[in-house]
């Protein structure tokens, strides 16, 4: 819950910066004598619906955005974790938002296609999958929708890394959730000379990794959010396995608990390395040039985020510019955020970036105070 104090102060201190422009319409000649202003106005009301991943934290985004924005929202949190959301929310009607300002309705699929399609919405910000996310861009029709989907995120290590530092970061951010995150490590692309060595050491780290109650502080790795999700990962795994690739830790499942699990160099049509696993599960791949793996890495039809471990600065801006996503980590894997910073992808990871002050242009429309005959600027 710190992390949402922290998302709810920077969106307070956005609130603050919301602005307008005075325009230079002097510039042209049918301006000449004239003002114009403009301002962000609240686009209206906003639905926001949120994940079982991180039900905290994203609705904080979203609501403190919409309310910073002088909008009302209504919230639809995951059915699989609704109390989060409830409780977030009735902690901040005692702090004083006015009850005007949010409303929460639980339900499933058919309720928030209502509500997506409802006209009394004005815009609509979406968490999830991909197949929901069409399906909510569907119902919304034309208006405004801002979507934050799946990853299959990938991590590069070059051959100047330090192995060490960047299997034990995969090993951390990669089952983190149980690997239930958008930008949770997925495929780690080595080069060639240094795979083995990645890979040995990886799978020594995940093996160290504490798997138990996620409530206990000592626990590394949890259960995933059924046992449905568990076993697709034991599947898929398998399949990996069937097509060639080495399995060298996990691969089982104990009810929702999946082993954290590494697959060795799966072919480029398994679904470990071409679907978004979101499950505990890391995929190791060699590479042999950085042109390659740059088109490997852009294969995949997500674009949320990517890690790069590497100290040659021409490869970093080379990635940053080739790469298609949303945002690039150097020296880390792709999973790590910061809620000040924008936050989104490309492809069918969304549209639209999150964090207060991205979604705060999205959440508010510009109007246009045009002054006849009265200027600024002078008559001439």
């Amino acid at each position: 819950m710190l992390r949402v104090a922290d998302t709810l102060s920077v969106a307070a201190a956005e609130a603050r910066m919301i602005g307008g422009e005075v325009l230079p319409v002097a510039g042209w000649g049918r301006g000449v004598g004239n003002t114009a202003i403009t301002q962000r106005a609240p686009a209206g009301p906003v639905l926001a619906i949120t994940p079982f991943n991180a039900p905290a934290n994203l609705l904080a985004h979203k609501l403190a955005a919409s309310f910073a924005a002088g909008n009302t929202t209504i919230v639809k949190p995951p059915p699989q974790a609704p109390a989060v959301s409830t409780a977030l929310v009735e902690l901040l009607l005692e702090a004083g938002i006015p009850v005007e300002a949010v409303q929460v309705l639980h339900g499933g699929g058919d309720v928030g296609a209502a509500l997506c399609a409802a006209p009394e919405i004005a815009v609509v910000s979406f968490t999830g999958g991909v197949a929901a996310g069409h399906a909510v861009a569907r119902a919304a029709g034309p208006k405004r929708v801002m979507l934050e989907l799946g990853g299959n995120a990938a991590t590069i290590v070059c051959e100047d890394a330090d192995v060490a530092a960047a299997a034990l970061a995969c090993a951390r951010t990669g089952y983190s959730n149980s690997g239930q995150s958008c930008i949770s490590v997925q495929r780690v692309y080595v080069h060639r000379s240094r795979f083995e060595e990645f890979a040995e050491e990886l799978t020594a780290q995940v093996k160290g990794l504490a798997v138990g109650d996620p409530l206990d502080s000592g626990t590394d790795v949890g259960s995933m959010v059924d046992d449905d999700a568990a076993e697709r990962v034991v599947r898929w795994t398998a399949e990996a396995a069937a097509q060639g690739a080495r399995v060298t830790t996990g691969g089982t499942r104990d009810g929702s608990v999946m082993a954290p699990t590494v697959v060795v160099a799966p072919p480029a049509e398994a679904k470990v390395v071409r679907e978004e696993v979101f499950g505990a599960l890391v995929a190791v791949l060699p590479y042999d040039g950085f042109d390659e793996v740059i088109e490997e890495c852009n294969r995949s039809s997500y674009g949320l985020q990517a890690g790069l471990f590497t100290h040659d600065v021409r490869r970093i801006v080379t990635a940053w510019r080739e790469l298609e996503v949303g945002g690039l980590i150097v020296n880390g894997s792709s999973n790590f955020r910061l809620d000040h910073v924008p936050f989104g992808g490309v492809k069918d990871s969304g549209i639209g970036r999150e964090s207060p002050r991205w979604m705060i242009e999205d959440f508010t429309v510009t109007k246009t105070l045009m002054l006849k005959g009265l200027t600024i600027w002078g008559d001439e």
